[in-house]
């Protein structure tokens, strides 16, 4: 029996982390039963156990399915990516890859939304929802540079606006729309006539990251030059070298095992791993304390005051060390 082919031209893919379930109850909850796409999910619900299938699909009248591997798209249906897995969209086919995380994150919205603008140039429509940090920016770039639609929800309107301001910065000529206008929006875009496919110099480099999200390793570093300048960073996640994504907003970095970031996420990352650094050094500065305070007693009592007095100038420097990193991480 020959395999299923996919019935929609057109697809619609969302984007949302913090706060998304309820959105995405709203959203979907007002998409039509014929609705002619096929829509495609991804929330950052890492590699947990999710119920995020079951839940949406009691508000919508939409079917709901967890995205499962070479899987056709169908118009009509909501395909769900699954925990700790990229959902991409090849050949009108789902594919689940267990690809390098973006964004500190798998399953990430930006490699969907690369996807689907490679694969539907302008019959694609990207929705960026409720969320922190700025993953969906870029893909929703990616969109907006082949043609596609791309829909922000009004970040005033947000649990959590810093995704969908993002995806605006990246995105100027986007829609905003408050949560409860965007699935007519949705509707609406999908039912516009198809423009012709775009055709960039941000095609190619698109093709080259949508590589690694399938696992698909880059063979050497100079492939890592053609699409990037190597920086002095090094990857968070495996430690290796990072290149600068060119000529890109927002700004964007990777290594050549695949691992991604954006600059804010890159940021934010930096920030968490220096302030276990510093709690660290508290730690050990307290520890090599009481072993100069044992050290500082040992002398007092065999009488050696020269040896007690200098271990105890090298408490109160260390004390003024431990009280300087606290007031660096309070501030």
């Amino acid at each position: 029996m020959p395999a299923a082919k996919a019935d929609t031209t057109r697809v619609v893919a969302i984007g949302t982390s913090l706060g998304g379930l309820a959105a995405l109850r709203a959203v979907l909850g007002g998409l039509p039963p014929d609705l002619d796409a096929s829509v495609l999910v991804v929330m950052h619900i890492g590699h947990h156990r999710s119920l995020l299938t079951d839940l949406l699909a009691a508000h919508t009248r939409l079917t709901v399915r967890s995205g499962t591997d070479q899987q056709p798209l169908a118009a009509g249906k909501v395909f769900v990516a699954p925990p700790d897995r990229h959902m991409l969209v090849v050949d009108r086919r789902i594919r689940l890859s267990e690809g390098p995380k973006e964004n500190y994150t798998r399953p990430a919205i930006d490699p969907l939304f690369r996807s689907v603008a490679l694969e539907f140039g302008p019959a694609a429509t990207g929705v960026v929802l409720t969320g922190e940090l700025d993953d969906g920016a870029a893909g929703a770039a990616a969109i907006a540079a082949c043609g596609g639609t791309v829909i922000v929800q009004d970040p005033d309107d947000c649990v959590a606006p810093s995704m969908p301001s993002s995806a605006l910065r990246a995105v100027q000529a986007a829609r905003v729309l408050p949560l409860a206008s965007i699935a007519d929006a949705i509707v609406e875009a999908v039912a516009s006539p198809v423009g012709h496919m775009v055709t960039t110099p941000e095609t190619a480099l698109l093709a080259t990251e949508l590589r690694f999200a399938k696992g698909q390793q880059i063979s050497a570093p100079e492939d890592m030059d053609r699409i990037g300048e190597r920086s002095t960073l090094t990857c968070p996640e495996c430690g290796g070298v990072v290149w600068k994504i060119r000529n890109h907003h927002p700004v964007r970095y990777r290594c050549h095992v695949g691992h991604a970031f954006t600059q804010g996420t890159l940021q934010s990352v930096r920030y968490e791993m220096l302030e276990t650094t510093l709690w660290a050094a508290i730690r050990m500065a307290g520890e090599f304390d009481q072993i100069l305070k044992e050290e500082a007693e040992a002398a007092g009592e065999c009488g050696d005051t020269g040896r007690a007095e200098s271990v105890q100038l090298r408490r109160e420097k260390l004390r003024s060390l431990e009280a300087l990193i606290r007031r660096a991480i309070e501030e």
